[in-house]
């Protein structure tokens, strides 16, 4: 192509183009499932347990269903007459799991669903619930997985004997032989708390029974509705092609969104049984009560150092309270293995795992999913260790990371990362909160008796995942690899039209594909619509299809160009078959089909009204029409079941945080004085997205260290299930996090060179621990805990003093 004509190109990825969904937002024309109002719609609220485990030893709902407006009334003896249980991910004896879509015989956390009306309107079916008269036997309550593990623990699941929904050792290189070389070793019991993403929008569901074609119409804002769809079609025993899965704006998800597939069912059993449209809507106090927890995980572990501060290896035993019913579970139980060492160079790693069944609301993938909490316990051994040899945080780091030279590098699991500079990145997060300075501050504020403390967390962002990997839970599981799909059409007045199979919940999906397209096939974002949402009747998709596990921005963007590429391909072909010019000297410039010397001028509406419509003047042997379906798949292999090693996911951003705080000796609160993020997530599509998820993932992690944490009774009560009473932060409350540095280094193995971003690893988690025990360092005060309250601060403060 000649210079005048490269100069003329006008490339799109890499552009802070503001998000084109936004607009419609921000007037109100977005459309959520709340939004949806059908023909003749009903109405369903949901009566939920007050027990944490108790024997149902009666339900009388009949004033319920004689109240006027009322339709019908459900209960779990129709609901395991009607539907079957869910399907389990976990091998025998997990599988004997008996999930259903509403408690059968007992409950077993506080807020399960033990019946649910239908209603001519939701304030009615919300009455009707206080008439329902429901007689339950307690039996014993146990919310601690190490007691689960007692012989005298009540059994959750009677069907599988004991607590233990699934148990496995992974032990990589030669643990004892890095135990016997060691200096030091620390030993420190370390508790990762429960706590949630809360999205703006709860759940909600629309379920549509079509008796005349059968077809179930589900509009949900689930996640992933091709991966949990068998789980509702094998529920509802009904085939999947039955079922019809749309989604349009869903208000935020972070992970939550994706086992709200129980509700997806109890609604559509809902519509079936009453022949009507069914509308559920969560409140916020059902939401945080029994929608989706983050792992709850317990560690016992030993961290074998070298006197320079050399990590030689990890024992760990690890505890995943996995709560009432597995659900997305036990995936936890391998997927931390995507990050088994983190960022660093440690060989010798022993994982004894257990997933544990306690009478607390079910856990799910909530952002960066069973790999925060083990990055979280790797970071805390760090910085005990570095503090007992003398060096700083940020120094133990250094002699440890993964240098750029060894990349691609292979851990000791089998994953592979992708490429990085660590050193760098940690290097840049010191010089942007200008370190030396803030030593100097310290020392000063000692003086004054005032805590400032430094610290650093650093994190990977594994993202598209091998589904393989579930192999290593069970052997038999169908499912492996991992793919997207997007088609793209240009129609016969040139207009440019994509389809995505993702279901996105506000990461920008709708902006990064104008921008793909547009440079693709040489035209302006604004000329490209994308279709907005999910339809699994007009969408492509394949069975690993959704928004989750930081995948789009290789495997949805991939398809896409791919797909692109294919038109792009067809429009070149057919004016070089009609100039007798080479096609691949032509290119497709401000939507002109351009030679590279100027001579063959053809604009893109003129070539695809003759693909579409003026078929005689179209090329012998081509096919009408400008449109390409196209998927992506990266070639994994199956993992080793025995030596569970595998490469379980494609690509890994990273993330360092540098943090400064002070501590309140008089309160225990905590201030963030200064911060600074380094990110590095490839090639970047959208910088100014990549920022908005760089701050947000930063943001749900500091969080969850400061303000965010669910509590429990003994008696298994959730003791903040109201936002009175859990303490999400608000705009006042958080910091800028307006230091952001982005590397940029591109992936070596996506083709576009991106990765995923937005779940972040939680490097605050570690970052905020790490400063305050660096400003409590002269009383010798140690985190164990991944929540931080001010009373434990100030009760630690006390004691020590």
């Amino acid at each position: 192509m000649s210079s005048l004509v490269l100069e003329r190109v006008e490339r799109w990825v890499g552009k802070s183009l503001k998000r084109f969904e936004d607009l419609r937002l921000i007037k109100g024309k977005g459309t959520f499932v709340e939004d949806i109002k059908l023909p003749n719609q009903a109405y369903a609220a949901i009566l939920r347990s007050t027990h944490a485990h108790a024997k149902i030893k009666s339900i009388d709902y009949s004033k319920a269903a004689a109240m006027p407006g009322v339709i019908m009334v459900l209960t779990g003896a129709e609901v395991e007459r009607l539907t079957n249980p869910f399907p389990q991910i976990a091998p025998p004896p997990g599988d004997k799991v008996l999930d259903y879509c509403m408690a059968v015989d007992k409950v077993r956390y506080v807020g399960e669903p033990v019946a649910a009306v239908v209603a001519e309107d939701p304030y009615l079916a919300s009455d009707a619930l206080e008439q329902i008269e429901v007689e339950y036997e307690p039996l014993p309550v146990v919310v601690d997985a190490e007691k689960a593990l007692e012989a005298d623990a009540p059994i959750l699941h009677e069907g599988v004997g004991s607590n233990v929904i699934w148990h496995g050792v992974y032990d990589y290189g030669d643990v004892e032989e890095a135990f016997r070389q060691a200096d030091l070793v620390v030993e420190e019991k370390l508790h990762f708390n429960r706590f949630s993403a809360i999205p703006l929008e709860n759940n909600v569901v629309v379920a549509d029974y079509n008796e005349e074609t059968d077809t179930l119409t589900l509009y949900a804002n689930n996640q992933m509705p091709m991966v949990v769809g068998f789980m509702i079609s094998v529920a509802l025993k009904k085939p999947l092609n039955k079922i019809r899965f749309v989604s349009k704006d869903i208000g935020g998800g972070f992970g939550t969104k994706i086992n709200n597939y129980v509700y997806m069912t109890l609604v559509g059993l809902l519509s079936t049984l009453v022949g009507r449209p069914v509308k559920w809507v969560e409140t916020r106090r059902e939401n945080l009560a029994a929608s989706t927890h983050s792992n709850e995980r317990i560690f016992y572990v030993r961290a074998a150092f070298k006197k320079d501060g050399e990590l030689l290896g990890l024992k760990v035993k690890a505890l995943d309270d996995i709560g009432a019913y597995p659900r997305y579970e036990p995936l936890g139980g391998v997927i931390w293995a995507q990050v088994a060492p983190n960022m660093y160079r440690v060989k010798n790693i022993y994982v004894d795992f257990y997933s544990v069944s306690t009478n607390k609301c079910p856990t799910g993938p909530v952002r960066g999913y069973s790999r925060l909490q083990h990055m979280w316990m790797i970071e805390r051994v760090l910085d005990m260790g570095a503090r007992r040899l003398g060096l700083s945080p940020h120094e133990i780091r250094l002699r440890n990371f993964i240098r750029r030279d060894e990349m691609p590098y292979t851990t000791p699991s089998g994953c592979v990362y992708d490429g990085g500079d660590y050193i760098q990145a940690l290097r840049k997060a010191m010089e942007l909160i200008d370190y030396e300075r803030w030593v100097k501050e310290k020392e000063k504020a000692k003086r004054q008796g005032k805590f400032i403390g430094i610290g650093v967390g650093a994190t990977l962002d594994s993202g598209t995942n091998n589904f393989g990997q579930v192999r290593v839970i069970n052997p038999n599981f169908p499912m492996s690899g991992g793919s997207e799909a997007a088609w793209v059409k240009v129609d016969n007045m040139g207009n440019v039209i994509a389809a995505l199979s993702s279901s996105p919940q506000g990461q920008g999906h709708e902006t990064v594909a104008r921008q793909i397209v547009a440079d693709e096939l040489g035209v302006n974002p604004e000329q490209v619509t994308v279709l907005v949402g999910f339809d699994s009747y007009s969408n492509p998709f394949t069975g690993h299809s959704g928004t989750y596990a930081s995948r789009f921005a290789v495997l949805g963007a991939t398809a896409l160009a791919m797909a692109a590429r294919k038109v792009r391909e067809k429009i070149l072909q057919i004016v070089g078959a009609m100039t007798g010019e080479d096609w691949r000297r032509l290119s497709i410039i401000n939507g002109e089909v351009v030679s590279e010397d100027g001579r063959i001028r053809k604009p893109l509406w003129e070539v695809a009204n003759i693909a579409w419509s003026n078929l005689r003047l179209l090329p012998e042997g081509f096919e009408p029409g400008l449109f390409a379906h196209a998927v992506y798949a990266p070639k994994f292999t199956y993992p080793d079941p025995v030596e569970k090693k595998a490469n379980l996911t494609l690509t890994y951003s990273y993330q360092v945080h540098a943090a400064v705080v002070e501590v309140d000796p008089e309160t225990g609160e905590v201030k963030v004085l200064d911060y600074a993020i380094v990110d590095d997530c490839g090639r970047q599509i959208n910088p100014l997205i990549v920022k908005g998820q760089v701050i947000g993932s930063a943001f749900n992690a500091w969080a969850a260290a400061l303000y965010e944490v669910f509590e429990y009774s003994e008696d298994g009560q959730l003791l903040n299930s109201t936002l009175a009473e859990y303490l999400a932060p608000t705009a006042a409350d958080t910091p800028m996090f307006a230091k952001i540095y982005s590397l940029e280094i591109p992936s070596l193995f996506s083709p576009l060179g991106t990765r995923g971003v937005g779940e972040g690893g939680g490097s605050p988690l570690a970052a905020i621990a790490s400063a305050i025990e660096d400003a409590l360092q002269q009383h010798n005060i140690e985190i164990t805990s991944s929540h931080i309250k001010p009373i434990m601060l100030w009760e630690k403060l006390r004691k020590a003093s």
